[in-house]
């Protein structure tokens, strides 16, 4: 395949455009009809007479806390992450590229209907405004922001991309020489200890009889700010919004919350396809008969020290997708939603539903694809979603796989009802949980039964997450908020309750007191035996445990059960059971090992080691220990810890510093008056020089919660700024 690679003459100076006096003049105006006010955490809650003016409020008061990060998300979506970091982020932007189309964006903005127009309208004007009014500012690439650039995403979480098990490496090899990704893509497709937890508790369950909802996405820190929305049209919605988002993605009004988890819905499918090439021409076989390979040039440009260079790539597509990856002679293609405008509907009417029935309209729309839902209402309903676009299909076919391409067999049918796909409402359980597992173990004994649906609406596993979630939501009869976040920061480690056992009895059957190993475990031993599987700051057999557990992991995620890699809890059981003493035991001799070598002794604290620590914004954190931290007793989701808390070492630190996990957590009361709390990792502000910067950092690692804010008596009572947009730089 040909490249065509030619020099820009396009410096980076020119590549802005000064805006006119005429839209400044209009963002003037509407900046009038808006009012940020800032609480004492920072919090912007925003208010406006239109929702177009709280969208151009919302997005100004995320510019000023973080743009760099709200111009990184549209940077990577817009794949041109290459203009910025050179060749070697090729790969990244052409995988982008082959699955959202720009044109379309473009395309769906001009079809919009008017009051959605009038919202991506003032999305882009906010961000214009703000830059107009700091021109200290410097965007990285995007010196204006258009209107369509929203329609980017899926449902608003922006890493939400689905192409079957094709990874960028392939798209690489295929296209690019070989080239390999950046990043988070460089990563295989496989099992990652991340997600979100969320529960719904009914009002059988609950003190005040009212419906609580626990709000806990897990995520890169500082991926997600803490907001509030109000306009005189109906709107007060409040929760967590992506950077560069116009809606709230993850919260509450004050008649319903939402809470997203993770799915692994099959939204997308793999094709092996049969492409001959004829003449100067690719088809493709289909029903015995023969289709033309659509052929698109995509250009990708990237930075060379201080000019743009190009390079044009031929791709190709069949109606199914584009070719993404070739296996064994074979081109695959994709077919995928990563991408669309009634997506982007659904989000923003979610924020305006008024309970169970609103909120289900909304969610019959069908356009969330990466999602599973908890829901809660005023009215005491709580309901569960496992997914929401779900494709029909042949439930013979092994849709995990690849499947036959040359065939209309394997093409879709439409769309699952709503009331098709597994679901829970109103459990006589009273309680429903989503840790990114299972939907059959999700309300206990009420939850739905398996072999309802096709294998390809529910091919999760459970994880140690469910179990601990499901453990601590039915033991309780009268939850409050705070037995609620009591109940999302349980301190049980519940995977160490396989491992741990397997070793002690390991250990007294098979390693004599003669032999060294004996020796050298007995005293680690003598800890995890005394352990009650909890995690904390004090705790040396957390110490013991995560770093033995990391050693084991390997071996772990290598073992093969009957219902597949997914199910995290069944392969942890099957190696425990057949692993030998020495597999067991020599992973902990080598753990011991190095925590001596590192810290001098194996007897050290997990808080000790365990920090968190916020010093500059950059998207690659730097730590440092010998910079101040702060002791967190939470662990890694990886082994059960509902309160996700994944650190590791960095070049140049003997310490963990946390990287991800519990980011914006909230649980909120549902009845005649809305009822909430909430902490987000570090604070609102971006800035390092910010009081907000991490203030929120004490509550943070201690797992206390700050109240919510939510109705104007009690913003204007902690007020600690009030403006317009604009006003500051004034």
């Amino acid at each position: 395949m040909k490249k065509l690679v030619f020099l820009l003459l396009l410096p980076f100076c020119l590549l802005g455009q000064d805006f006119t006096k005429e839209e400044i003049a209009r963002w003037q105006k509407q900046a009038s009809r808006v009012t940020i006010i800032r609480d004492t955490w920072g919090v912007p809650h925003i208010y406006g007479k239109t929702d177009a003016d709280v969208v151009f409020g919302l997005l100004y008061a995320q510019c000023e806390d973080d743009f760099r990060r709200v111009e990184m998300n549209y940077i990577e979506k817009l794949g041109r992450m290459a203009e910025l970091r050179g060749a070697a982020a090729l790969v990244n932007d052409l995988y982008i590229r082959l699955i959202i189309d720009s044109a379309e964006a473009v395309a769906d903005y001009r079809k919009s209907p008017a009051w959605l127009k009038k919202l991506m309208n003032a999305y882009a004007d906010g961000i214009n405004y703000f830059l107009h009014t700091h021109p200290s500012v410097k965007p990285a690439l995007l010196h204006r922001f258009e209107p369509w650039f929203p329609l980017m995403w899926t449902d608003g979480s922006i890493g939400a991309i689905s192409t079957g098990d094709v990874s960028a490496k392939e798209v690489g090899s295929l296209y690019l020489d070989g080239a390999e990704p950046l990043g988070a893509l460089a990563e295989e497709p496989g099992e990652r200890w991340t997600g979100s937890n969320g529960f719904a508790i009914g009002p059988s369950k609950t003190l005040s009889g009212n419906a609580i909802l626990y709000i806990n996405p897990h995520v890169t820190f500082y991926f997600r700010p803490e907001v509030h929305a109000v306009s005189e049209e109906g709107l007060n919605v409040y929760g967590a919004v992506t950077w560069g988002q116009f809606f709230i993605y993850q919260g509450f009004n004050e008649h319903c919350g939402w809470m997203h988890t993770s799915t692994a819905v099959d939204v997308s499918d793999m094709y092996i396809e049969n492409i001959i090439r004829t003449n100067d021409r690719f088809v493709y076989e289909y029903d015995k008969s023969e289709k033309p390979v659509t052929q698109r040039v995509i250009t990708l440009r990237y930075k060379v020290g201080d000019s743009l260079q190009a390079r044009s790539v031929t791709c190709y597509f069949t109606h199914h997708g584009p070719v993404m990856a070739k296996r064994k002679g074979q081109w695959i293609s994709v077919r995928s939603y990563n991408r669309s405008l009634t997506s982007l509907i659904q989000s923003w009417q979610r924020t305006k539903s008024t309970g169970f029935e609103s909120f289900k309209k909304s969610m019959d729309l069908r356009g969330n694809t990466s999602n599973n839902t908890l829901f809660a209402d005023d009215k005491g309903n709580i309901a569960y979603w496992h997914g929401n676009y779900v494709p029909r299909r042949d439930p013979s076919t092994d849709w995990a796989k690849t499947v036959d391409g040359t065939t209309s067999s394997t093409e879709w049918n439409g769309l699952h009802t709503l009331d098709e796909i597994v679901h829970v409402y109103n459990p006589a359980s009273g309680w429903i949980q989503n840790c990114n597992s299972t939907p059959f173990t999700v309300s206990g004994s009420s939850s739905p039964k398996k072999e309802r649906y096709p294998v390809y609406m529910a091919p999760d596993g459970e994880n140690f997450r469910g179990i601990n979630a499901a453990r601590v939501l039915s033991r309780e009869n009268r939850f409050t908020i705070d037995k609620t976040i009591a109940a999302g920061y349980d301190l049980t480690l519940t995977a160490f309750q396989i491992l741990v056992p397997a070793l002690l009895n390991a250990f007294e059957k098979d390693i004599r007191p003669g032999d060294s190993l004996h020796a050298l475990l007995t005293e680690p031993i003598a800890v995890l035996k005394q352990w009650d599987y909890r995690c904390g700051e004090n705790s040396i057999a957390t110490t013991l445990a995560v770093d033995w557990g990391r050693q084991l992991m390997p071996a772990i995620q290598r073992t093969r059960i009957d219902e597949g890699d997914a199910d995290q809890v069944a392969k942890t059981k099957k190696f425990a059971a057949g692993a030998s003493a020495q597999e067991l035991a020599v992973p902990l001799l080598v753990a011991v090992r190095q925590l001596e070598k590192t810290f001098g002794k194996w007897r050290i604290p997990w808080g000790e080691i365990n920090r968190y620590q916020r010093l500059t914004n950059d998207v690659e954190e730097r730590f440092d220990d010998n910079q101040p931290s702060l002791p967190v007793g939470f662990a890694s989701a990886q082994w059960g810890m509902l309160a996700s808390y994944n650190s590791r070492t960095f070049a140049g630190t003997n310490k963990r510093y946390g990287v991800s996990g519990n980011s914006f957590v909230a649980a909120v009361e549902f009845g005649k008056k809305v009822k909430a709390k909430s902490v987000l990792a570090g604070g609102v502000s971006g800035d390092p020089s910010s009081t907000h910067f991490a203030d929120q950092a004490p509550l943070y690692t201690q797992g206390k919660f700050k109240d919510v804010l939510f109705y104007k008596e009690d913003v204007l009572k902690n007020a600690e700024r009030t403006y317009r947009p604009g006003d500051a730089t004034r």
